[in-house]
């Protein structure tokens, strides 16, 4: 059973990195990242766009689009009880192994680390949904990072205020370009709130019954 978890996670691993790597090319290569771009933008831009009067306000709910969706799939493929099962069993496991050994108990250690396939092992089971969530960020969600940059580029005035600055370019760079620190600055923010509000939310039996529909093979 180990041994197809193992074989499991290497295909997804495998497929993600494969995924990556077309949205790299697709990133790369401006013609289709311009088609990408332009398409969305006949959605977005009537939608969020304001007629680019409002960008900040347009990148505000750009990102809690991203924030919501990837919250949503995370909370979606993770069982968040099995995880924290996971994570106190193996909190318990160290305590135990590290005080057999400062005891000098060589007999506990070895039963102990008897035990230790089986804590990797619910380990494993329990953070096997985190990587699902990753395919889904790939597919819905890097699209609308290319509508943004799309759409503030083609912008009239993009400068935005701050308490210590008047004009502070969108495209200003300090490691990145200062629209991704915005965005950033929110979504730790934002981001936070909705992935509690949803990890609550798992615990509600309406959850768990909607959760069986939406996967029914899990």
């Amino acid at each position: 059973m180990f041994k197809l978890d193992d074989k499991a996670q290497s295909s997804q691993l495998l497929l993600l990195m494969l995924l990556m790597f077309v949205m790299l090319f697709i990133f790369g290569d401006p013609g289709i990242s311009a088609f990408i771009a332009t398409s969305l933008n006949s959605v977005f831009y009537p939608l969020i766009g304001f007629s680019g009067q409002y960008p900040v306000l347009t990148l505000v709910l750009a990102g809690t689009v991203v924030v919501f969706l990837s919250s949503f799939f995370q909370n979606l493929f993770t069982d968040w009880v099995k995880m924290g099962e996971s994570q106190e069993s193996t909190k318990a496991f160290q305590k135990e192994i590290s005080e057999a050994r400062k005891e000098g108990n060589t007999n506990k250690v070895n039963k102990l680390m008897k035990m230790q396939p089986e804590i990797m092992k619910r380990q494993t089971e329990a953070s096997s949904g985190m990587m699902k969530p990753m395919f889904f960020l790939f597919l819905f969600i890097v699209p609308i990072f290319m509508w943004l940059r799309f759409f503030l580029g083609n912008l009239d005035y993009y400068f935005f205020t701050v308490p210590w600055s008047q004009n502070i370019s969108f495209f200003d760079k300090f490691l990145w370009q200062a629209w991704l620190w915005l965005y950033l600055v929110f979504s730790m923010v934002v981001g936070q709130v909705i992935r509690q509000g949803l990890k609550w939310v798992s615990w509600s039996d309406w959850w768990k019954e909607t959760k069986k529909k939406i996967l029914p093979l899990r």
